[in-house]
């Protein structure tokens, strides 16, 4: 692992079934960079993002965040670590639920963690929404009253509830408008550069990913096929 490694990743292997969908995948992200994980669909993005968060387990190899090996800890052992590496997913309005207001889905990861009070949680779910650029009234609305890129902002003041150090972005602006896709972009950029977040930015776009990423790797049925920049 070198120094400034914010995550590690090792010969990770996960498998569904007979199917290996990750084949000895290894890479590194420093903290306040963007690595892209580019490539077609099925080639073992989206299944890399959840083993790095331990959504899913992995097969084989290893996963370091912050010096720690996540692999071999037990689900307990996760818990603290859980709120430093947080995702933000593709579908805007599926990673809502329609019930809920706004100021609740916002408010959910201070209660779970125990960080909520009657006194100062209102106000820091109103900080939250006015960081990501939805002024703090949209806290009383529900997802259907919103669009897309309001959604992915909210998804966003979420993740940032937990104070990670890590986001795994997966797809977060292929469901968006082109337009609407560079604001969301542009508030990834200026919160990385004022809190110093690391990326793992999973997309499909070749463009998307040039303009955006430090570094990218390119997958291909499960392995690395190529980096950007070469090294």
């Amino acid at each position: 692992m070198t120094d400034d490694a914010l995550l590690d990743v090792r010969d990770l292997v996960v498998r569904h079934g007979d199917v290996t969908a990750v084949d000895h995948v290894s890479f590194t992200l420093a903290a306040g960079e963007t690595l892209a994980l580019n490539g077609p669909s099925g080639c073992g993005k989206s299944s890399t993002a959840l083993a790095v968060l331990q959504l899913r387990r992995p097969d084989a190899g290893e996963v370091r965040f912050e010096g720690k090996e996540l692999t071999t800890l037990t689900e307990r052992e996760l818990r603290p670590i859980r709120p430093r590496m947080q995702p933000v997913l593709q579908d805007p309005y599926g990673s809502l639920s329609p019930r809920r207001r706004v100021r609740d889905a916002v408010a959910e990861p201070l209660k779970v963690q125990g960080r909520w009070s009657a006194d100062d949680g209102p106000a820091r779910v109103a900080e939250l929404l006015d960081r990501v650029g939805l002024d703090p009234s949209y806290g009383e609305r529900r997802p259907h009253e919103l669009s897309g890129g309001q959604c992915q902002r909210v998804g966003i003041a979420r993740a940032l509830a937990s104070e990670p150090r890590l986001l795994v972005l997966d797809e977060p602006v292929s469901a968006l408008d082109p337009s609407v896709r560079a604001g969301v972009l542009s508030l990834l950029a200026d919160l990385q550069d004022d809190l110093g977040l690391g990326y793992l930015f999973i997309c499909h776009d070749r463009a998307v990913v040039g303009h955006f990423a430090d570094r990218s790797v390119e997958m291909r049925e499960g392995r690395v096929i190529s980096s950007w920049p070469p090294r």
